[in-house]
């Protein structure tokens, strides 16, 4: 039996929850943005009506005003995000356990096996449609496919509030002529190296050859050749399901220079803070800790640590992130941006007998280490992640572009 996956995609989302709080922002052009008086005023998200004007995400502030001057710009309210898009996978998961969230505002599903209690794809598409917009006053569109690949593009194809359904029979006439950077996974570097071979659309990459692609691009080359002609088998992981991954980031352009290690201590904790936070809630540790710093004129350095016991504790990844960037950095040189990454994840239950071989002393510290972090982490589970810091942890009004 052929799969049925579907794709949804919550329309201008950040917008959207904004909306959903101050009803008279739905009939003004308005965009959610970041603060305009540091170099992060950025559109993070539009309404339709913004969209009209061609404001686009990601675009500075003075762009999006030059194309539409009564554009009202609202600040953005992370913790409100992050309950609705809970509150929608909660509705997905009424329909089907095989939930696969790809972002805050995406997920997969994979609805094969619910027909007899739903109906169709496209019928059970239409009904979670119709469920988030009576619940949640939110809007979705959502792709049908027989893979994961083309049923993102779906959701893509028609906006806001859509489904459409991209088949056997008639995915040639509707994907093959979208732009191969429509593709998942072809990013800039790998748009600009088809175009060298003069290839464009999905459809040429579909019809091109596959050995020149993968000389070009290696095993990714494979893989989008793969996908530009409808071979996607990769399935949808349960609700329940751990993802697999690899490593966890968290980078940061400063709203101005750092200059001085204190200064730098106090953004690098926030930054480690955010990275060990994320992998406790994955429930993994790891045996890298890696920097990345940038300064004014955009060159970048990095350095990285091998662990004899992994971790997840932030206190470690913040001592051990200073301990590299003392290594390589001047006090008195600048910093533009750090990137904090922990790598080579472990199951944090893995790790547990390990601690032994230490010693009384390391191991009694590092357990109230871990005490203290689970218990800021509840706390803020409770009551939003602003609400409590750690030591001298600052309020970060920057973009995490790593996140």
């Amino acid at each position: 039996m052929e799969r049925t996956i579907l794709h949804c995609d919550l329309n201008g989302f950040y917008a959207a929850v904004e909306c959903i709080f101050r009803p008279e922002l739905k009939d003004v052009p308005m965009a959610v943005a970041g603060n305009p008086e540091n170099r992060h005023g950025i559109i993070l998200a539009k309404n339709e009506l913004a969209k009209k004007y061609k404001v686009q995400t990601a675009e500075t502030i003075w762009k999006a005003k030059k194309k539409c001057p009564d554009l009202v710009l609202v600040p953005p309210h992370h913790d409100e995000y992050g309950r609705y898009s809970r509150l929608v996978n909660e509705i997905y998961e009424e329909f089907t356990d095989l939930v696969e969230p790809f972002g805050i505002d995406e997920s997969w599903l994979d609805v094969t096996g619910v027909y007899n209690l739903f109906g169709s794809g496209v019928e059970i598409a239409d009904k979670i449609r119709k469920t988030i917009k009576e619940r949640l006053d939110l809007t979705v569109s959502v792709g049908v496919s027989f893979n994961k690949i083309f049923a993102k593009l779906g959701s893509d194809y028609k906006k806001p509030d859509a489904t459409t359904i991209i088949s056997r029979d008639n995915y040639k006439k509707i994907v093959w002529p979208l732009p191969v950077s429509d593709l998942l996974y072809v990013g800039k570097a790998a748009k600009e190296a088809l175009s060298k071979m003069y290839i464009n659309t999905i459809g040429e990459l579909a019809n091109s050859n596959k050995e020149n692609i993968v000389k070009r691009l290696g095993k990714m080359g494979e893989i989008i050749h793969d996908y530009a002609n409808g071979i996607d088998d990769s399935p949808v992981r349960a609700a329940q399901d751990k993802p697999n991954i690899k490593s966890v980031g968290n980078g940061t352009t400063f709203d101005h220079d750092l200059v001085g290690f204190e200064e730098i201590k106090s953004e690098v904790l926030a930054l480690a803070d955010e990275v060990a936070s994320r992998m406790r809630r994955y429930g993994v540790k790891c045996y890298v800790v890696s920097v990345t710093i940038k300064d004014p004129r955009f060159k970048s350095i990095s350095r990285q640590k091998t662990l004899i016991s992994p971790t997840h504790i932030t206190k470690e990844i913040t001592d051990i992130s200073m301990e590299l960037i003392r290594s390589c950095w001047s006090e008195k040189a600048p910093i533009r941006a750090i990137t904090i990454t922990g790598a080579h994840l472990t199951p944090s239950e893995q790790t547990i007998e390990q601690l032994t071989i230490f010693g009384d002393k390391y191991n009694s510290n590092k357990e109230k280490l871990e005490k203290l972090d689970n218990t800021v982490d509840k706390i803020r589970e409770k009551y939003g992640r602003q609400i409590i810091g750690l030591g001298n942890l600052i309020k970060d009004d920057t973009i995490h572009t790593n996140d």
